[in-house]
């Protein structure tokens, strides 16, 4: 590749990363988690891309200062390289776990591979095994240990791909296309640079992968609810839209729940504490369903879930009172939550309304609302 067509390619794909960074940080109502690992990850992809961007610059400039300059920036070079592609395995683990504890254990092993990608880059100042900076011209150039870099970088890669194929199911479909253009866009970028050595095709392709990555994550966060990180009423309108049309004959059951007490926590504690127990009890939610099962909040204090019949939707409810109990006896909020709910089967024919369908079950929790309450009031009478 000529001089100015890298140029191009190089600034081309700089800019993208710079706009895309620019966009997202000031977003406000994405998971906090995937804000950081996403922003990271656009950061430590665009300090390589600019670095390279500032090597093409000063190609056959000759001097003593410019010789220094690029050995330096060279070895940032490398850090931020291997940086980016590890870090891929850190959206990947996350778009698929949504376990913040996975994600520390993954950054203290960045970390030490990090320490020891500088441990080499250090012995290589001695003996440019890894790379090599021309004293005539100060192009840099690989040394005859540069499989090393391939190793730093690959590995990460393949890291990534075992750990999208071994769980596979326990993430949603919705997010393959998104995995296998990530991981696919970055092998190919970096084979085609290995093998070639100057097209620089890794940087349109990485810049290709976080754009989409972007707007994938963007169009996510229009589909939750920014309180509780769960889905919102737009997301549940969507899936049983989708649902009403089918004629699968599936079988799901939908459950809409109802927080008992939600108007007295707010009146009495305030609506900070109103808003913490609408997100304890949306992680409790989130916490007992499956990749397979659908979650939201479906307004005020109402959560809505939906599971495949055979799912068993008696031992999911089962599995959220039990949890809710467990979340009750640590007294760590001034208040205790406490839950109503109705449910029943929808069967995917294309023939039932799921308008009247919801209008039932919302019948059937307050039902359960009203019983649990003359069971109270039975018990308070009878003090």
């Amino acid at each position: 590749m000529s001089l100015p067509l890298a140029l191009n390619s190089v600034l081309g794909s700089t800019l993208i990363m710079m706009l895309i960074f620019a966009n997202y940080v000031r977003k406000y109502n994405s998971d906090r988690c995937q804000w950081t690992v996403f922003c990271r990850l656009l950061i430590f992809t665009f300090i390589p891309m600019a670095l390279d961007f500032v090597f093409l610059l000063l190609s056959g400039t000759p001097g003593r200062v410019i010789y220094i300059l690029s050995r330096l920036l060279g070895s940032f070079y490398y850090i931020f390289d291997v940086l980016a592609y590890s870090y891929i395995v850190v959206f990947v683990d996350y778009m698929v776990f949504r376990d913040t504890g996975r994600i520390k254990k993954i950054n203290i092993i960045i970390f030490v591979i990090t320490v020891l990608h500088i441990i080499v880059l250090l012995i290589n100042v001695k003996y440019h095994f890894y790379f090599v900076i021309d004293t005539t011209t100060n192009m840099i150039n690989r040394g005859d240990k540069y499989f090393i870099r391939m190793i730093f970088c690959y590995c990460p890669l393949l890291f990534a791909a075992w750990d999208l194929v071994s769980s596979y199911s326990a993430f949603k479909k919705s997010h393959l296309a998104l995995m296998f253009l990530l991981l696919g866009l970055s092998f190919a970028g970096l084979t085609v640079d290995v093998f070639t050595g100057n097209m620089r095709l890794a940087w349109p392709c990485l810049s290709a992968a976080m754009l989409y990555a972007y707007f994938f994550i963007i169009q996510s966060d229009s589909r939750l609810d920014s309180l509780t990180g769960i889905g919102n009423r737009f997301s549940f309108n969507e899936f049983t839209d989708r649902l009403s049309r089918q004629s699968s004959g599936e079988s799901w059951a939908i459950v809409m729940i109802d927080m008992d007490h939600f108007k007295e926590i707010n009146d009495k504690l305030g609506h900070l504490e109103g808003d913490n127990a609408l997100r304890d009890m949306a992680a409790i939610i989130k916490s007992c369903v499956s990749g397979t099962d659908f979650a939201a909040r479906y307004g005020g204090d109402e959560f809505v879930l939906a599971a495949k019949q055979e799912r068993g939707i008696e031992k999911l409810m089962e599995q959220i009172k039990a949890a809710v109990e467990r979340h009750n006896a640590k007294n760590i909020r001034p208040f205790k939550l406490e839950l109503s709910y109705g449910h029943d089967v929808y069967v995917a024919d294309g023939k039932h309304s799921i308008e009247e369908f919801l209008t039932h079950i919302d019948s059937l929790m307050y039902k359960n609302k009203q019983e649990r309450r003359r069971s109270s009031d039975k018990r308070e009478a009878g003090r």
